[in-house]
């Protein structure tokens, strides 16, 4: 059973939620083919989870606000949500095979979220919502433009049976930088989300290895991030074209409307918040 291994000692004295998974592996072709639809009952799930993660995250806002920290139950459920959320949409990226369970805490799944809820800024808490644009935009972004690509990427490990080295890097990094940027909105660390293109090498040590932990980005991840990026920008532009049509009357209407689809994530209170 694989195991993410401990996180290291922040030097800067910054902690950033850790995004732990195993590197690329064999995966079944069946499951890869019918990936969405053994997903259904957790887009179910997860939208519950989003509804009650709404109200949580409304009531913990005034309690941080006055205590200067998440309240306990707060604390609690959103650590547990994030870590789930986390782990249905990395199991639809494709980045391995192994079904997420219906349950918060997962020990010795191959996907794993570290968080820790401690002190907030007040300031930094009351505009929050503000604060987190720029980082909102950003994944939002990536990933419409791992969407649009998307039937390429199925494609190509439904046919190799794996993920190929750049995708999942690049793929994992678009995973980490939208779970940090949800722990941030939810008030789960005052570290804004960053380190969006991958960290520094580690040390090799003897113990388990993580194919995220640190997320060493190659030539071909990095590339391939930045390709999700500008296609996420082309994608975003075009679906905010607008067609001006006139009919036989002379009425003219304009008409705005998406040209490429979205990501297939459960849409929940929390979505629209963002």
């Amino acid at each position: 059973m694989w195991q993410a291994p401990p996180a290291p000692t922040p030097l800067d004295g910054e902690w950033l939620p850790v995004l732990d998974m195993p590197p690329p592996g064999p995966q079944n072709r069946l499951t890869v083919l019918v990936r969405i639809l053994l997903l259904i009952p957790q887009f179910i799930v997860l939208w519950a989870l989003s509804v009650v993660a709404f109200f949580v995250t409304v009531i913990g806002w005034f309690g941080a606000l006055f205590l200067g920290r998440l309240p306990g139950f707060a604390a609690d459920y959103l650590s547990g949500y994030v870590p789930y959320e986390t782990r249905v949409n990395a199991y639809l990226m494709l980045t391995h095979d192994r079904y997420p369970p219906f349950a918060f805490r997962t020990p010795g799944y191959p996907v794993q979220v570290e968080l820790r809820p401690g002190e907030l800024n007040r300031l930094a808490v009351f505009f929050r919502i503000v604060l987190v644009i720029p980082a909102m935009i950003i994944q939002a972004v990536l990933y419409a433009g791992w969407w649009a690509v998307s039937f390429i990427s199925w494609l190509v490990v439904l046919i190799l049976g794996r993920m190929p080295q750049p995708l999942f890097e690049a793929t994992a990094a678009i995973l980490r930088y939208r779970m940090r940027y949800t722990a941030y909105l939810l008030m789960l660390t005052s570290a804004y989300p960053k380190r969006l293109f991958g960290d520094e090498p580690a040390p090799v040590t003897g113990g388990p290895v993580s194919g995220t932990h640190p997320l060493v980005l190659s030539g071909g991840g990095r590339g391939l991030l930045v390709a999700f990026l500008v296609i996420g920008v082309l994608s975003s532009g075009a679906s905010s074209i607008t067609t001006t049509f006139t009919d036989d009357d002379g009425y003219t209407e304009h008409v705005t409307g998406p040209l490429l689809p979205g990501p297939l994530l459960p849409a929940g209170p929390l979505d629209a918040a963002r």
